[in-house]
């Protein structure tokens, strides 16, 4: 057929990678929402009900200990940044996935520079504070970043046509 092209697995990786960073910044607006309208005190009241079993159970435990001990340390200049921050990230892959799926090619460059810019900062938090989350959020970020250069790529290139026929 004419103009059919077979999607390849780097096609399908692709559209699955756009498609969870999409999720990813719809998930970001919610949160960001979520954390714009909360006080710190309140944050502090939630973390405390939701690790207290665990505590209870383990009052060393490595990962119950440090959220409490960071809600704690919450402040209104805190929350303020982490809501605008995540609503940034959040607008910035909703808007460019949303272009990428209705085939904006301009919307490419700047997914590759958002992601690029996400990768510098995991990086940079990463070194400050190690975790895995975060290192397997930038090896995908990375991924699907290589996968949109990839994708950028063959949507510049022309169409194929064939050569004309002889006597044509």
């Amino acid at each position: 057929m004419p103009g059919f092209h077979p999607k390849t697995l780097l096609d399908r990786l692709f559209e699955i990678g756009i498609v969870l960073k999409g999720l990813d910044g719809v998930g970001e607006l919610v949160a960001g929402c979520f954390v714009l309208f909360l006080r710190p005190a309140t944050i502090s009241r939630l973390v405390v009900i939701l690790t207290r079993g665990e505590l209870t159970e383990d009052p060393r435990d490595f990962v119950a200990t440090r959220l409490v001990a960071a809600a704690h340390r919450l402040d209104a200049h805190s929350l303020t940044f982490v809501a605008i921050y995540l609503l940034a990230h959040g607008v910035i892959k909703v808007v460019l996935v949303l272009a990428i799926l209705r085939d904006k090619l301009w919307a490419y460059p700047w997914m590759i520079a958002a992601l690029v810019a996400f990768i510098g900062y995991q990086v940079y938090e990463y070194v400050i504070d190690p975790r895995l989350s975060l290192l397997l959020l930038t090896l995908f970020d990375i991924a699907v970043t290589a996968l949109t250069v990839r994708e950028y790529r063959v949507q510049r290139r022309p169409p194929h046509r064939s050569a004309p026929r002889a006597g044509q």
